[in-house]
């Protein structure tokens, strides 16, 4: 997955940040969906990785529940984490026990459950 990753991060769309993310969905039936970050000028009008690999995923018929892990890399000499607004979607989307990947471009790798990233989610249920 790390080459994978690696290799997606030429596809991101970073003038102002320079700064590529890339992600990548798998479903519980082995299915992979891609993303990378992109912004524009207003940086309020782009997307992060994470979301564009989801999007994908929902947009191809992936369904709440049908995730199973999702791998996202950062162009860094750190492991980057999914912001706040990505991990709201994760907490929606995935169950709480799946795995979060987070890698550096160097591949260290750290994993996080969905729950660890998201102790306290705002769901379905708050809406109630």
């Amino acid at each position: 997955m790390k080459e994978k990753l690696l290799e997606l991060h030429k596809n991101s769309y970073v003038p102002i940040s320079n700064f590529p993310v890339s992600a990548c969905v798998v479903t519980k039936d082995g299915r992979e969906f891609f993303g990378v970050n992109v912004e524009d000028a207003s940086t309020r009008a782009g997307t992060c990785a994470e979301r564009t690999a989801i999007f994908n995923a929902i947009t191809a018929g992936v369904k709440k529940g049908d995730f199973q892990e999702i791998h996202v890399m950062v162009s860094s000499g750190n492991i980057g984490m999914p912001c706040f607004v990505c991990r709201q979607m994760i907490s929606e989307l995935f169950d709480k026990k799946c795995n979060v990947y987070c890698y550096d471009t160097y591949g260290r790798v750290e994993v996080h459950t969905v729950e660890e990233l998201c102790p306290y989610p705002f769901g379905e249920d708050d809406l109630k």
